[in-house]
C-alpha cells in the first residue's frame, strides 16, 4: 500500500506504474479514491470546526448559569445537542468513507523500482546471470521421482490414499538428504550472520492482508475452519507479522532473521499440481531470509540476499542463474524482484528454486513497523528471500548430481549432515 499522500501529490506517477504494471483496470480506482480523501478531509474539518464551536459552546454555558441567565444556557445546551448529533452523524460517514478507501488503497500497486524491465508476464522476464557450467551428461537422466522412487524413497501413492493429490512421503535416504539440505541452509544462513527462528506456523487475517495482496491470497492461502487463522504459505508472512504494530529503534537495524517453516499452499491457477513430481505441491519446507532496514539501506541488502542464493546453491554442485522480474510479473506489494532458477540436466533449461523481493515499505506501512530515528519515525523497508525450498531445491540436487548406475552423489557440504555418506545408491 503506497501513500496516499503520493496520489494526491503526484497522480501521474501512480497511473504510469499501473501502466506499467499492464493494470489498466485499476486506473479508475485512482480517481475514485482522489473524490474519498477529499470528502474525507473536508468531513474531517467540518468535524474540527464544529468540536471548536461545541467547546466555545460549552464554555459559554458556564458563564451564563454562573450569572443566573438560565434560558439563554439552555439554549447554548440545545446547540451542543444539535453539534453532538451532527458530530455522530459525521464520525459514521467518515468511517464507512475511511474504510473504503482503504480497500481501494489496498490494490494500489507499490511503485516499481526504476530498473525492473517493463513486460507483461513472466514470459518477459530477463536473465541477469549464469553461475556454473550447465552440463548435460552422456546418459539419461529419469524424472525425479523415479528417480527417488527407484531408492526407495518416494511413496505419492499412499499419500494420494491419506491426504491426496499434491502431498508425498519421502523415506530412507531421500528423506534423509530432504532434512539434511535444510539443516545446512540453516547452519549457511547462521554463519552469514542470520538469527535463526523457527515461527507459528498459522496467522491471523490481519497479518496476512499486511504481507501480501488479496489475489496472492486468494490463491495460496489455506484458512482453518472457523478460526481466524491461516497456515502459512512462506515463514516470511510470519517473520514480518512479528514485529505488527511494533517501533523499533534505529540501532537495531537492519534486523537480520533466517526461519524454517513448513509451508502449505492450494496452489489454485494454471499451472496445477504435479501429479508424479515433487516439483508443485501443497505442502513442503523452507528456509528463508528476511531483513527489515532502513530504506536508503535496501537496495544493497537486495543485493545480497539473492547473492547468499546462488552461493548455497553453487556450494552443492548446482549451476544456477538469476531472473529480472519484469513489471507485470511482480506482486502489487513488490518494488523489485529476481528469481533464482536452477539447471535441470534432464530438462535442459533453469526452473526457479528461490525468489529474492524488497517490498519497500509496502508491508511495514500496512502493519504499523516504524522505526525511532533521530528526526521521528519511519516506516522501515522489508526484504525476503528464499534460501532453499525443498523438495523442489533438492530435485535440483538429485538430477547435477545423479551417476549412470542409479546412485546419487552426495555434495562434500551435505555429507556431514548425512554422517559421512557420500552416495545414495539402491539397496
Amino acid at each position: 500500500m503506497i501513500d496516499i499522500k503520493l496520489i494526491r501529490e503526484n497522480k501521474k506517477l501512480v497511473v504510469d506504474n499501473i501502466k506499467k504494471k499492464f493494470q489498466d483496470e485499476k486506473l479508475p480506482i485512482v480517481d475514485e479514491i482522489i473524490e474519498l480523501d477529499e470528502r474525507l478531509r473536508e468531513l474531517k474539518q467540518t468535524g474540527d470546526n464544529l468540536r471548536q464551536e461545541r467547546n466555545s459552546t460549552s464554555n459559554e454555558i458556564g458563564s451564563l448559569m454562573r450569572d443566573k441567565k438560565i434560558d439563554e444556557a439552555n439554549k447554548r445546551k440545545q446547540q451542543v445537542v444539535e453539534i453532538n448529533n451532527k458530530l455522530v452523524d459525521i464520525e459514521k460517514e467518515e468511517n464507512e468513507l475511511s474504510e473504503k478507501l482503504k480497500e481501494k488503497m489496498m490494490v494500489i500497486p507499490q511503485i516499481i523500482d526504476d530498473s525492473v524491465p517493463i513486460g507483461k508476464d513472466d514470459t518477459e522476464n530477463v536473465e541477469i546471470e549464469r553461475f556454473g557450467e550447465p552440463i548435460v551428461p552422456d546418459y539419461e537422466i529419469p524424472y525425479h521421482a523415479d528417480i527417488c522412487e527407484a531408492l526407495n524413497g518416494l511413496d505419492k501413492e499412499s499419500a494420494g490414499r491419506t491426504s491426496g493429490n499434491g502431498f508425498y512421503y519421502l523415506m530412507g535416504d531421500i528423506a534423509r538428504l530432504h532434512s539434511a539440505m535444510l539443516s545446512y541452509a540453516r547452519d549457511f544462513m547462521i554463519d552469514k550472520g542470520f538469527t535463526y527462528c523457527v515461527p507459528p506456523f498459522m496467522i491471523r487475517s490481519d497479518v496476512v492482508t499486511g504481507v501480501m495482496s488479496f489475489k496472492e491470497m486468494e490463491n495460496m492461502m489455506y484458512k482453518i475452519e472457523n478460526e481466524d487463522l491461516y497456515l502459512i504459505g512462506t515463514s516470511e508472512h510470519s517473520m514480518i507479522g512479528k514485529f505488527k504494530g511494533q517501533i523499533v529503534n534505529e540501532s537495531e537495524l537492519p534486523i537480520t532473521l533466517t526461519s524454517y517453516s513448513p509451508c502449505f499452499r492450494k496452489e489454485v491457477g494454471s499451472h496445477g499440481l504435479e501429479e508424479r513430481g515433487l516439483y508443485r505441491v501443497h505442502q513442503f519446507e523452507k528456509q528463508e531470509m528476511v531483513v527489515l532496514c532502513k530504506p536508503e539501506d535496501s537496495m544493497d541488502w537486495y543485493n545480497k540476499m539473492w547473492s547468499y542464493t546462488v552461493e548455497f546453491f553453487r556450494s552443492l554442485d548446482v549451476p544456477v542463474r538469476t531472473l529480472e522480474c519484469c513489471s507485470g510479473d511482480l506482486a502489487d506489494l513488490k518494488v523489485k524482484s529476481c528469481d533464482v532458477e536452477a539447471w535441470s540436466p534432464r530438462q535442459q533449461k533453469y526452473f526457479e528454486v528461490g525468489s529474492c523481493s524488497t517490498l519497500g515499505d509496502a508491508q511495514a506501512r500496512r502493519l504499523g513497523i516504524r522505526a525511532k530515528g533521530e528526526n521521528g519515525n519511519y516506516l522501515i523497508a522489508t526484504l525476503n528471500n528464499t534460501v532453499l525450498a525443498t523438495p523442489r531445491g533438492m530435485i535440483a540436487v538429485i538430477e547435477n548430481n545423479y551417476q549412470k548406475d542409479g546412485s546419487i552423489l552426495i555434495p562434500k557440504a551435505l555429507q556431514p549432515y548425512m554422517g559421512g555418506k557420500e552416495k545414495i545408491e539402491k539397496k
